[in-house]
């Protein structure tokens, strides 16, 4: 280290010299490099063929002009995505509220499955009945007994309306899902968390609400994701009921033309919508991942 004058004059130890790599460091670099740009080739080149034979074999089928004029003609796919599109808005709306009411609804089945105690063992029993029913019942047949059935009831003040019933089945199926997710989260907190908080003096709701609860939620963000793509898909069943979403727009048009061009308007829609979804839930269970590998997070 050598000694050099500041500005002001005094003498100063000089920083230490710029770090120069080794030749051999840099050679292992430059294969990495190599090796990385040989590997995105092959698989562009891959991707590449795959696709070209399978739009050879698509498009030289012997069924290919009828199956085109059926599903991928212009001119319906002009006339249903305006009308698919403003269907999809009442879609966006189920997903939102069914959304938050999932999530109130399947924390509190969670709470309520692991509450402590024979007191609670009849609540422990309904929670776990409804999570048992919901989660083996088919939601589509779920749909049918809600949408249908309860308006053949015919209640004093009880709505008819398809989209709130359908909502209601959604929230109903979805919400016994998200209660197991929840409940794996809780469960997976070490009882010494609990134990911990209790010795400050919390009490069990407090450890509950300030401890165990934001660890378990943390911990079951990405499994949580993944069921708001599913719910954000079958928003669409809601049209059993007679709802105009954007499938049932789209099976208007496919009822007067006879061409299921719209179907395929709206499911290439709601892939759109859903792919950023699942991105963005791939990036948060990365960033976890990668947090929990530093010990960054429980």
């Amino acid at each position: 280290m050598t000694l050099t004058k500041d500005e002001s004059g005094a003498e100063s130890p000089d920083a230490v010299d710029a770090y120069t790599p080794s030749e051999r460091r840099l050679e292992r670099e430059r294969h990495k490099r190599n090796r990385s740009r040989r590997a995105t080739a092959i698989a562009a080149l891959s991707t590449l063929v795959t696709a070209v034979v399978l739009y050879l074999v698509v498009v030289n089928a012997p069924g290919w002009q009828r199956t085109k004029e059926t599903f991928f003609n212009g001119e319906y796919a002009r006339e249903a995505f305006p009308k698919v599109l403003e269907g999809l808005w009442l879609n966006l709306r189920l997903l939102l509220i069914c959304g938050v009411a999932v999530l109130v609804l399947g924390m509190l089945i969670a709470i309520a499955r692991t509450l402590r105690g024979p007191v609670f063992f009849p609540l422990r029993v309904l929670a776990a009945a409804y999570t048992d029913f919901f989660r083996g019942l088919p939601l589509i047949i779920n749909l049918m007994i809600v949408v249908l059935g309860v308006p053949a009831l015919r209640l004093q003040g009880v709505t008819v309306d398809p989209v709130l019933l359908g909502g209601t089945a959604l929230t109903l199926t979805y919400s016994a899902y998200v209660a197991e997710v929840f409940r794996a989260g809780i469960e997976s907190i070490h009882p010494s968390q609990r134990a911990a908080a209790r010795s400050l003096g919390l009490s069990n709701r407090q450890a509950l609400r300030h401890v165990v609860l934001p660890q378990a939620v943390r911990r079951q963000v990405p499994p949580l994701l993944n069921d708001l793509v599913s719910l954000q898909k079958d928003t669409g069943l809601v049209s059993i009921g007679g709802a105009v979403d954007a499938v049932r727009a789209a099976d208007i048009i496919v009822g007067r033309s006879l061409n299921y061009t719209p179907y395929i308007v709206a499911g290439l829609v709601f892939v759109a919508l859903t792919i950023p979804m699942t991105r963005f839930t791939d990036w948060v269970t990365a960033r976890m991942d990668r947090q929990r590998a530093q010990g960054g997070t429980t």
